[in-house]
């Protein structure tokens, strides 16, 4: 059982098909109106039917006021790690601080060099991805960056114009070599989501990220835990992910909080209606506020 105490935070998953514009606005506008902290849109510009990332999230940001965004995440062997800085940056002064980062390696490899990206893979895949947080974090400094890598370099790179806020910068990890990175050098974990990492296997992610980061002198509990949930609200016989009353779902959630150390919860409904953003905001998000007070408040006050 493991509860970094950190606040909670819980946001939307969109796909961004370029058939379903109406629906994504929907969907971002039942996010906004409820309270909602973060929408995340996937990252895959290999898929034809798919509208690029952030061109959909600035079109998003443009029509709310108060949600923030990031890519889920976005894929560096086709996005060059300073130009993704500036984008990032870019849009955060654009959108009034309302902009993280998430990022990861890249999954489908032959479709990445389908596309004229590099082909990354074992070792190489965790260097250059180690390399690629290094070059984003210089990029957003004030000051010239000169950095010299296998895959990636700077020379008298001229960063700016920097962020609105500091941006936190994720990485989207499953295999234990990149877990230690999350460990190592990023402000959160984007887990899988859970059909593909279920819970019974978290601790032992969890476990190797805070092993790392103990080593590299970092606080796990620095570290942002973010798990994706597929999930149905109001219906118990849904084919994947979990489901349930919103009472239901809420006692899910908490658990994976206080046992499972998540801290952000993306919903990726299996019915992508506002009916299930609009329950899920207004029902289950804060019943599982309450319930984790509830459990963190027991466990101080039985704390000897």
């Amino acid at each position: 059982m493991v509860d970094y105490q950190r606040p909670l935070s819980f946001g939307l998953s969109v796909e961004p098909s370029a058939t379903s514009l109406d629906r994504i606005a929907a969907l971002t506008d039942a996010a906004e109106a409820g309270g909602l902290d973060l929408i995340s849109v996937q990252d895959h510009p290999y898929q034809p039917g798919f509208l690029e990332t952030w061109t959909l999230i600035s079109f998003l940001a443009a029509r709310t006021e108060r949600v923030r965004f990031f890519p889920g995440v976005a894929n560096l062997p086709l996005r060059a790690p300073a130009m993704l800085a500036k984008a990032a940056a870019s849009l955060d002064l654009l959108s009034g601080g309302r902009v993280e980062l998430a990022v990861g390696g890249g999954s489908y490899t032959d479709a990445i060099t389908g596309m004229g990206g590099p082909l990354r893979t074992g070792s190489g895949l965790v260097e250059s991805t180690e390399e690629a947080i290094e070059v984003i974090r210089l990029a957003w400094q004030d000051q010239p960056a000169t950095f010299t890598g296998s895959h990636y370099r700077l020379q008298d790179h001229q960063p700016g114009p920097s962020p609105a806020h500091p941006i936190e910068l994720w990485l989207g990890a499953f295999r234990n070599r990149m877990l230690a990175l999350t460990g190592r050098r990023s402000d959160g974990w984007v887990a899988p989501l859970n059909i593909y990492l279920p819970p019974e296997n978290v601790p032992a992610a969890q476990q190797v990220i805070d092993d790392a980061a103990r080593a590299a002198g970092r606080e796990p509990a620095r570290i942002r835990r973010i798990y994706n949930v597929m999930a149905t609200v109001g219906q118990a016989d849904a084919s994947e992910g979990v489901s349930g009353s919103p009472e239901e779902l809420a006692e899910i959630f908490a658990g994976w909080a206080t046992e499972l150390g998540f801290d952000t919860f993306v919903f990726w409904p299996t019915d992508p209606t506002p009916e299930q953003v609009r329950l899920f905001a207004d029902e289950v998000v804060p019943l599982t506020r309450e319930l984790v007070a509830g459990i963190r408040s027991d466990s101080t006050a039985t704390t000897p």
